[in-house]
């Protein structure tokens, strides 16, 4: 790996196109490095977490929305939409904007924290869709879902967004380009204009993830994939792009992010490195985010340890500056203390969180975010009693840069009325790579089989999973053909509002 220094130039610099960072992706994207092995297995894996979540949303409002907005764009030879017959076919950027709203919906693939957040698992819509549009095999669609994973989980590591209040589907614009240059062997020009176009038009404010968090949470990585494609297109046919878009005079970094005098490090591989940042990546098992997997696993613990939660006095989770600020106390939105608050909004409360793993000892991803669920009057008055509190220590662990020793969890102490207290830690949750129960091939099939049980039928499910299993052989009217489609009775529900398509 090298450092790739990214500062801010003046326009009279003239910064030529090969200092820059977008070119240096670029390269990264159109270098023929080596496949490793582990790496093409998690591909496979997190293609079956997509599909898994994406299923299991496929009723769902949102996903309900994108996908009859794609259903209004048919396109002979185009891409499949998850759930649908496999025989219809629509462009690939409104296939990529239906399936990533799926994918996204339930906040339950996979993840990677460090300066920033992100769910790189949310390339996987975008690229697959592009995949099957222009006839690409099975091994083309790995080298591309590795590419966007390699850039994206590295800019990731690199260039803090959320600290200015930026998005993080800015840096999954770029990724996905990247994958997508990757894929269709495109040249390192075209794709370097790709990147810049998609950072360009992808960059958008967290008001999305805060205060009254609406259905936007879901459809976010699908709009940025979306423009992704559209901005491959536009370059592949000739057209240029905003540049230099990181180190220019006006550019993000000047008056999006750091400012002028800001210097951010990017690690890249180097010519012909295997890029394996992929295998740094980690799934949920628990629909919830990320930072919450952790204290849910601990509330399972400690459920076993109180005999009666009633007469719980308070709550305190000691945690990281992210948890807190973020999905804590310390957000002070007082939407996360609101029982008729939305999915979204509770799903990234820790205080709601934590009250319903402590009472019911497990976590669903439809049963723990009903209303019924929300409202009830114990888990209310417990709800109010749990606060979160920033550790220096556990900021610390957060941002180490050794994975083994990066932590996302905390201590929670518990306060009874009778002053007795019952005290727990945990770094990492159970399903990490470095937790206690690792997740394997095994573990992927069986979230799958659990989230699609009563929407597909035993041989759609067996069908998908060999099929998907088999990829690296896969030829492109295979991959056409890499659709899960549910079964009959299960309707597909439509909204009574009418839009414009």
């Amino acid at each position: 790996m090298r450092d790739i220094k990214v500062n801010v130039h003046p326009s009279s610099a003239n910064l030529k196109k090969e200092d820059q960072l977008a070119w240096k992706i670029a390269e990264v994207a159109s270098d023929s490095s080596k496949l490793n092995g582990d790496a093409i297995d998690m591909v496979i894996n997190r293609i079956i977490d997509n599909a898994s979540v994406a299923i299991a949303s496929f009723n769902r409002k949102p996903v309900i929305s994108a996908r009859e907005m794609a259903l209004a764009h048919p396109r002979k030879n185009g891409a499949s939409i998850f759930g649908i017959d496999s025989k219809l076919k629509f462009h690939c950027e409104w296939a990529a904007w239906a399936n990533g709203t799926a994918v996204r919906e339930l906040d339950f693939h996979d993840t990677f924290l460090a300066a920033d957040y992100s769910h790189p698992g949310d390339n996987i819509p975008p690229i697959f869709a592009v995949a099957q549009q222009m006839k690409c095999n099975g091994l083309d669609l790995i080298r591309g879902i590795i590419t966007a994973y390699e850039v994206q989980v590295n800019l990731v590591k690199a260039i803090c967004l959320h600290e200015h209040k930026i998005d993080h589907i800015a840096h999954l614009g770029p990724s996905v380009a990247a994958g997508i240059g990757t894929m269709l062997n495109l040249k390192t020009d075209i794709i370097y204009q790709s990147i810049q176009q998609a950072l360009h038009t992808t960059i958008s404010t967290r008001q999305s993830r805060k205060g009254e968090i609406s259905s936007w949470k879901a459809f976010a990585p699908s709009h940025a994939g979306k423009l992704a494609i559209e901005s491959v297109d536009r370059c592949m046919r000739g057209e240029g792009a905003p540049s230099p878009i990181y180190e220019g005079e006006d550019s993000v970094i000047a008056y999006v992010l750091g400012g002028k005098k800001a210097e951010y490090l990017v690690p890249l591989p180097e010519k012909n490195e295997t890029k394996k940042a992929i295998l740094e990546t980690y799934t949920k098992e628990h629909s919830a985010e990320y930072q919450a997997q952790a204290l849910i696993d601990l509330a399972r613990s400690l459920r076993r340890k109180i005999k009666h939660i009633e007469k719980i006095n308070k709550v305190e989770i000691h945690t990281s500056h992210h948890t807190h600020y973020v999905i804590g106390s310390g957000a002070n939105d007082p939407q996360k203390m609101d029982p008729n608050a939305s999915r979204e909004t509770l799903d990234h409360s820790i205080m709601y969180i934590f009250a319903v793993a402590l009472e019911d000892g497990t976590w669903h991803h439809e049963k723990s975010y009903t209303r019924e669920r929300a409202r009830r009057k114990s888990t209310v008055d417990l709800w109010k009693k749990i606060k979160t509190f920033e550790d220096p220590e556990w900021t610390k662990k957060y941002h180490e840069k050794d994975p083994k020793q990066k932590c996302f969890g905390g201590k929670v102490t518990i306060i009874m009325d009778d002053g007795s207290i019952v005290s727990e830690e945990l770094g990492i949750a159970d399903a990490h790579p470095n937790g206690k129960r690792p997740f394997t091939r095994s573990n992927y099939v069986e979230k799958f089989q659990l989230l699609t049980e009563s929407i597909i039928s035993l041989k759609e499910s067996k069908k998908f999973l060999k099929n998907v299993q088999n990829l690296k052989k896969l030829n492109a009217k295979d991959i056409q053909k890499l659709n899960i489609e549910v079964k009959k009775g299960n309707k597909f529900k439509k909204l009574s509002e009418k839009g414009i398509f």
